[in-house]
């Protein structure tokens, strides 16, 4: 299914009836993550999962956005589905969105949860520091005016090299995208966030840390942290008949 969304052709799917639920998803993926969820949650509820900008069959931006305009894109996309107040279900980039959302009183839900959510800015190890540094010596040269007309083709495999896999098979106005929503860092506001919110984890996740998971649980007031033994990033997936009997008892 599709609908418009801030001038973009964006797709959609929908399971269900009953207590209304959106569903969004991480960076570069797509609605299909929550097959199974969908799938087990849809006797109780009305499911919808929508693909951002950019993600599976949906057009993507022509300008970078920002995390509010995420934001607005949410909300005018349940305005458009007719999704009044749902439970919002989100992972990583999608969990990020979330919280923005919730913080600032967009939106009022009754509940949350959270997979392997993005939304803070980690600390980063010597070596990541390093490379962000040496990125930005190497481009700080390749894009002096003298070069600039000449070095297009070493600039494009410096970020090869330096840059992480979501950013470098990403088009050029997602990976500007990107570099904004990395850069936000939002738990000055999470203690605004008053409905009851769950976080689910793997305990092996690198790209969301367990102790980032931790942090947002101390943050919100209303806030509980289950974790999946020997799940990474996407451990309701790894593990989805753990997340599933999480998901029927907490909704």
């Amino acid at each position: 299914m599709f609908t418009t969304v801030k001038g973009l052709r964006i797709e959609y799917t929908e399971k269900g009836n009953g207590t209304p639920v959106l569903l969004l998803h991480g960076w570069g993926s797509s609605f299909a993550v929550y097959t199974r969820i969908m799938a087990s949650l849809s006797d109780r509820c009305r499911l919808v999962a929508v693909n951002f900008p950019g993600c599976g069959e949906s057009q993507t931006m022509n300008e970078p956005w920002t995390l509010e305009d995420y934001c607005e894109f949410c909300l005018e996309f349940m305005k458009n589905v007719g999704l009044e107040n749902p439970i919002l279900i989100g992972h990583s980039h999608g969990g990020r969105v979330i919280l923005k959302m919730a913080a600032e009183k967009m939106v009022n839900p009754p509940k949350i949860v959270l997979l392997d959510s993005a939304g803070l800015i980690p600390k980063k190890s010597f070596k990541q520091r390093f490379r962000v540094k040496s990125f930005k010596a190497i481009k700080g040269v390749l894009t002096l005016p003298v070069i600039k007309n000449y070095s297009e083709g070493l600039l494009n495999k410096a970020r090869n090299y330096y840059g992480s896999a979501d950013y470098n098979t990403a088009p050029e106005v997602l990976r500007n995208t990107l570099v904004k929503l990395v850069n936000t860092d939002l738990r000055d506001i999470l203690p605004n966030i008053s409905c009851p919110t769950l976080l689910i984890w793997g305990d092996c996740d690198t790209a969301t840390p367990l102790e980032d998971a931790k942090i947002i649980e101390s943050l919100i007031p209303d806030a509980g942290l289950c974790v999946l033994k020997g799940a990474g990033h996407y451990s309701f997936c790894e593990k989805p008949y753990d997340t599933e009997a999480i998901l029927k008892s907490f909704i």
